[in-house]
């Protein structure tokens, strides 16, 4: 790689870091994408966590030899750092590999337990860089969060395929009467306990944790007991735990069915997937309305290139 090409990649940071982090200081917000595979030659994300950096690779046949790959991937290193005045040992590199047209779900990658604390509207939430394929908060939903919150006070509120909880502390933290975090990992639920009580979220009969298949999960609902739900599942899972295999496109109207059994009349499901080739059986859905809010859920760091669905259905 040219001294050349590396300074079309500072330039081209620089100018993006610049932009983008007058925006996020105007929102008051720590955590957001600084880029995205801009440049041919440096197919990378960067996304900014307060003052450290998680910088992912997505596997290419880029045509370079081990050695020449990693002065590539030093160099990289070396530009962020000096653009953002960061150290380098604040930038946490990941590669992500594609299984089947499939990313990998939550894959462990070390066992660095290197958790650390960001903050998003006013609430904390632990991350992790090290250890984990993922970091522990989508920043693609950011809006998505805000939205559930502002309009939980009061309300029962179930949160599926949970992850680390962060809509549930959303929830929690906008007023709502119950929240109730379903995950099928206990890794991801002991972390979404922790997500709360470091926002000093404690609540034993208000706030549920449950280890749940999701789709058996379903089925122990009582009809009409929710006021709003949260489903954002992942495209594909077999894990060892689950009974069946979860493909959201084959999957998708049963689930969000059952979901719409256990609302309340006028209750809300919020549902997200990142299914590139995702399309969505409205005729089969049982919801009154259906709105596609994808583009009103894209916050300013995604604008053009976020890969996920958005709907808001009403029962």
């Amino acid at each position: 790689m040219t001294s050349e090409k590396f300074g079309m990649f500072y330039n081209r940071l620089q100018k993006v870091y610049k932009h983008r982090s007058k925006q996020a200081k105007r929102m008051n917000i720590g955590c957001y994408r600084l880029y995205d595979k801009d440049l041919p030659e440096f197919p990378v994300m960067i996304d900014l966590y307060d003052q450290k950096v998680c910088l992912s690779e997505y596997r290419a046949k880029h045509h370079l030899t081990e050695e020449e790959h990693e002065a590539w991937m030093q160099g990289t290193i070396d530009v962020i750092a000096e653009v953002l005045q960061i150290s380098k040992d604040a930038i946490y590199t990941k590669e992500r590999k594609r299984k089947e047209d499939r990313l990998s779900q939550y894959q462990k990658t070390a066992v660095e337990k290197q958790f650390f604390e960001v903050h998003e509207n006013g609430l904390r939430f632990l991350v992790n860089l090290s250890d984990y394929l993922d970091t522990g908060l989508f920043l693609d939903h950011r809006i998505t969060r805000k939205m559930v919150m502002d309009e939980v006070k009061d309300k029962k509120v179930l949160n599926l395929f949970a992850y680390t909880g962060s809509f549930s502390v959303y929830a929690a933290a906008g007023g709502a009467d119950e929240v109730t975090t379903v995950d099928l990992s206990n890794t991801y639920i002991d972390w979404a306990k922790k997500n709360f009580e470091i926002n000093y979220l404690v609540h034993p009969r208000k706030y549920r944790f449950v280890t749940a298949d999701v789709k058996q999960y379903l089925h122990t609902l009582t009809p009409a007991s929710l006021d709003l739900v949260i489903m954002d599942p992942p495209t594909f899972s077999n894990s060892k735990k689950m009974k069946d295999i979860l493909d959201i496109q084959r999957d998708h109207v049963e689930l969000l069915n059952l979901v719409l059994k256990a609302l309340k009349p006028g209750g809300v499901l919020y549902f997200s997937t990142n299914a590139r080739k995702f399309e969505l059986d409205t005729e089969q859905i049982q919801a009154s309305v259906i709105k596609d809010i994808t583009k009103a859920t894209t916050p300013f760091d995604f604008e053009g290139k976020l890969l996920r669905w958005c709907w808001r259905m009403i029962k």
